[in-house]
């Protein structure tokens, strides 16, 4: 097959001249990144691979891979140039995050790996470069286990072991808490376990570890989670992803790194106010994983008071840039704040109705468009469940990600999830952790419950968008597959039997409560005039 004339690849914060291409030629994220560079908001500098390189890849794979080296050498050498650091090099050694982008936003759907560019040779480089020998030990030992799973479809349950034993062994809270010698060890682990979960050693060249990624962000395009979320959402499959490469930035850098995911409203009601998950010490996939408690977001304000402050300011001229509310992910590397994307924030329908009224009244929307982000709901359905005895005793506390009420029967999986519908019965999947993998459980349930995970999770984004009544981080769950059964504390629960998420207080409670129903009329009778005055001015 002749190869296509041209592939677009283009910078971003790379040149001068502001560099903002269409959408649907780098995806919405590239786009968006290259728009907050050319605003000059703190953005990494990179390139972005366009969507046109999805289907080329899928059409002839050997062809467009030469091609894709051919292009990765080239856009390497100018973010080198940029960076004043080399990709590979010993000394001074540069590190990349290989991250997806549709046209259309997908949370969660398509694959990432980070810190690409990390081998033996540059481990030493990276600990005269940094003077962090923490830092460099847990960037390797996760690009290994990354790229395990994502590259080459290694299973993570046997890394997550290995981190548990080590956690285990220092007697420290997590993996996060880890020394860097217990890190180095940690990583010499892993990079054993890559040989044997794969057959290979890891490998030691980072060109290859760069293409090897790119292909593979490519190839999550066809992922099985991705199908499913393109046919709920009815996306086109011929869309494509593109693939951008940015110059790393470490949340994991110590107690004054971070990082964290935030709202520019409250995407469960609408509340014009920042909503925010954020963890020390942390990379990215920590908080939006949905495998890790999120707890450091209330120390924010105090310990690094300066970034929470910008954080707040940035809600205005995001929403200016973009005309919508926004969901936004950050890392902070030793007090500085680096934003590595934002996207229109999915939202509750609720809450899509309170941001669309106060956005007109706001003068940010016309009444038109206005009108035009609701046409996807039916407002007349549109309800909060609350329950009527606030002082029910609860089973467990856990953390709202929606708002509302849902009672159903647990279901532990997918398939469970399936038997209970096709008998007309409602569901709640209860998950150890909020992962994207569930998506087709999402979609069937009525509620998601998880042990672990934050209301940002990129599972969590999807069950708020699909109108689920979502609760996470539920500290006293606890699942029992071989028994099929669900405890908390004392009380036990089996598959199939009822159970109550009370989104609106956080709470998990035994059966079905009684419960009050609230309409949104005032802001229903708003919608209303909109289109009334639409009606006249037509006529």
């Amino acid at each position: 097959m002749n190869a296509p004339a041209a592939l677009p690849v283009s910078g971003i914060g790379l040149a001068k001249a502001a560099e903002v291409a269409p959408a649907a030629l780098v995806g919405f994220k590239a786009h968006n990144l290259q728009a907050m560079a050319a605003a000059g908001l703190p953005v990494p500098p990179g390139f972005v691979l366009g969507t046109p390189w999805c289907a080329w890849h899928r059409r002839d794979p050997a062809v467009a891979r030469e091609r894709l080296r051919e292009a990765l050498a080239e856009w390497m050498r100018r973010l080198e140039q940029a960076c004043g650091l080399a990709f590979g090099g010993d000394r001074r050694p540069l590190l990349v995050s290989v991250r997806s982008g549709a046209a259309v936003s997908m949370p969660g759907m398509l694959d990432t790996v980070l810190n690409v560019g990390l081998c033996d040779r540059a481990v030493h480089g990276m600990l005269r470069l940094t003077g962090n020998p923490r830092l460099v030990w847990d960037s390797y030992r996760r690009l290994v286990q990354q790229y395990a799973h994502v590259v080459c479809g290694a299973d993570e349950a046997p890394f997550d072991a290995l981190a548990e034993a080590a956690v285990a062994r220092t007697g420290v809270g997590n993996a996060r808490e880890l020394d860097f010698e217990s890190l180095a060890a940690l990583a010499r682990e892993s990079l054993a376990l890559y040989a044997d979960a794969t057959g290979a050693p890891f490998p030691q060249d980072p060109r290859e570890q760069l293409e090897s990624a790119a292909v593979a962000v490519l190839g999550s395009w066809g992922s099985p989670r991705a199908a499913e979320y393109r046919r709920l959402h009815g996306i086109d499959e011929s869309l494509g992803t593109s693939v951008t490469v940015q110059r790393m930035v470490f949340g994991n850098a110590g107690g004054t790194s971070g990082a964290g995911v935030g709202f520019t409203r409250d995407p469960a009601t609408g509340e014009n106010r920042l909503y925010l998950d954020f963890l020390f010490n942390a990379q990215g996939e920590d908080v939006v994983s949905g495998r890790h408690a999120v707890t450091d977001t209330a120390r924010l304000p105090a310990s690094l008071p300066e970034v929470a402050q910008r954080l707040e300011a940035l809600r205005g001229p995001l929403e200016a840039a973009f005309g919508d509310a926004q969901e936004f992910e950050f890392t902070v590397q030793d007090g500085r704040l680096h934003l590595l994307q934002a996207r229109a924030a999915k939202r509750t329908p609720w809450a899509a109705l309170r941001i669309a009224v106060e956005q007109v009244r706001e003068g940010l929307v016309t009444p038109a468009q206005g009108l035009g982000r609701l046409a996807g709901i039916d407002l007349g359905a549109l309800e909060r469940r609350r329950v009527a005895d606030p002082t029910e005793v609860a089973l467990a506390e856990a953390v709202p990600a929606s708002v509302g009420l849902a009672v159903g029967q647990v279901a532990l999986d997918t398939a469970a999830c399936e038997r209970l519908r096709a008998r007309g019965r409602p569901a709640i999947l209860v998950r150890q952790d909020t992962r994207t993998e569930d998506i087709a459980g999402i979609a069937l349930a009525d509620g998601i419950l998880t042990a672990q995970g934050g209301r940002t999770s990129h599972a969590a984004v999807v069950a708020r968008q699909l109108g689920k009544v979502c609760l996470v981080g539920c500290r006293s769950l606890r699942i029992d597959e071989a028994s099929r059964t669900i405890s908390f504390g004392g009380v036990t629960l089996r598959e199939g039997e009822t159970v109550c998420l009370d989104a609106e207080n956080g709470r998990v409670l035994d059966g079905e409560p009684d419960f009050v129903v609230e309409r949104p009329e005032a802001l229903l009778e708003e919608v209303a005039r909109w289109r009334a005055a639409a009606v006249a001015d037509a006529a």
